[in-house]
């Protein structure tokens, strides 16, 4: 089950941690990613914390912490080929969480709410 952040991430829950990624609206609006700066494992963060810097040919940005918890992986590779996060941003994830509560998911927009939100 995806959901999404009004900040255009992308969430996948596996087992009790949430998978994070960019939207492809979100890598289209950055234009060709050259670098990114991924987060700690085991770095625990609170949930709107800025932990991935994203910088592309057009701008530079950051993710934030959708939720509070414990970063659990990083997608290492993504620091030597950034570019792939343009190719295919749904497979492209960034960072695993466990997040502190739950529920943590409920609260973020389907695929028809995030929809509408890009128009």
């Amino acid at each position: 089950m995806l959901k999404y952040t009004e900040d255009h991430e992308w969430l996948r829950a596996e087992g009790d941690e949430i998978v994070v990624g960019i939207t492809k609206h979100a890598s289209e609006q950055l234009g060709d990613v050259v670098f990114v700066e991924l987060p700690e494992e085991g770095r625990e963060v609170e949930a709107g914390e800025e932990i991935v810097v994203i910088e592309s040919v057009k701008a530079a940005s950051d993710i934030v912490a959708p939720v509070s918890g414990t970063i659990t992986a990083v997608n290492a590779p993504l620091a030597d080929a950034p570019g792939d996060v343009n190719g295919d941003p749904m497979a492209a994830w960034f960072f695993r969480i466990k997040p502190a509560d739950a529920g943590a998911m409920d609260g973020f927009m389907d695929e028809d709410a995030y929809k509408a939100l890009i128009g």
